[in-house]
């Protein structure tokens, strides 16, 4: 009987240091993108992709994102009474009846893997996705877990997605290497973490979405410490590959590495470009700026 993706992890107790000052009160996932918090953007991916229980692996100054989901009685109160119901429907619900947030406390910070690994007694024995915020994919539609999803109803296999990275910054992703590709997937046959150039497998960098089967946990709690002392996920998948076949999907769609300030600006401007009330006037803008440089 074939199995059905319906939890998603979502990882979010880093520190999100490369974005201080802006971060010390502030978590990284809830940084605006135009007028949503990045974690809002994947939220949203996932309930596209069909997913019905969100899991948040959070830390300690992480109260924010479950605030953000949660119903703000005292604001919804104010502007119902000032008849504000264009903004109220922005906010209420924020989350269709049929999803649930399930939020678990990241005691350490020990990596991914034992963030993933947190989520054990919520996922069960079922498959499911890792969400990272951090990366955000616009293809116009369906979004990234979409895609993935509908690939895992086909195959039942857990799926990487990945894309190809400047040779030269193999060192900042989890590097794949595949049979040959059929269309856009590849049976994965060797996983690296951040390899020097020199020594990568290849440049198809792994990117933050995932669909694991549950036979992960189990990788994982036999993992050590890997690269930057931590329980590297990389790692616990090089370990199933022994076991089950693991895909590489080349997505369709933009990646905008949001952990990263550049990243993050060059999102900001995409996506208000995109944005049906701001796009006119802030090309307007652009256009404007661009003849004065």
């Amino acid at each position: 009987m074939s199995k059905k993706v319906t939890k998603a992890v979502f990882p979010v107790a880093g520190m999100g240091t490369r974005f201080l000052p802006a971060t010390k009160a502030v978590p990284k996932e809830m940084l605006p993108i135009v007028d949503k918090p990045l974690i809002q953007y994947a939220v949203e991916e996932a309930i596209a992709a069909g997913i019905e229980t969100m899991i948040f692996i959070t830390g300690r100054s992480k109260n924010a994102i479950m605030d953000h989901f949660d119903k703000a009685y005292e604001l919804e109160t104010e502007l119902a009474a000032k008849a504000k119901t264009e903004i109220l429907s922005l906010i209420q619900p924020m989350l269709p009846p049929n999803v649930t947030c399930v939020f678990i406390r990241q005691a350490d910070a020990l990596g991914l893997g034992h963030a993933v690994n947190c989520a054990k007694a919520v996922v069960g024995d079922e498959p499911f996705a890792v969400i990272l915020p951090d990366d955000m994919v616009e293809d116009g539609t369906r979004g990234c877990i979409k895609q993935m999803v509908d690939l895992f109803e086909q195959k039942q296999s857990s799926i990487l997605a990945v894309e190809r990275v400047d040779p030269s910054e193999t060192d900042k992703y989890g590097i794949v290497r595949t049979a040959d590709f059929d269309g856009s997937t590849g049976v994965i046959e060797h996983i690296v973490e951040k390899p020097k150039p020199d020594v990568a497998p290849s440049n198809l960098a792994v990117i933050g979405r995932y669909i694991l089967t549950p036979a992960i946990f189990d990788k994982i709690a036999k993992t050590g410490r890997g690269a930057g002392g931590e329980i590297q996920l990389t790692d616990a998948i090089a370990d199933l590959l022994k076991d089950e076949q693991v895909l590489a999907f080349e997505f369709e769609g933009t990646r905008y590495d949001c952990g990263a300030k550049l990243g993050f600006l060059i999102a900001t401007v995409e996506y208000g470009l995109l944005h049906p009330e701001l796009k006119a006037g802030f090309l307007a803008y652009l256009k404007d700026l661009a003849r004065t440089l």
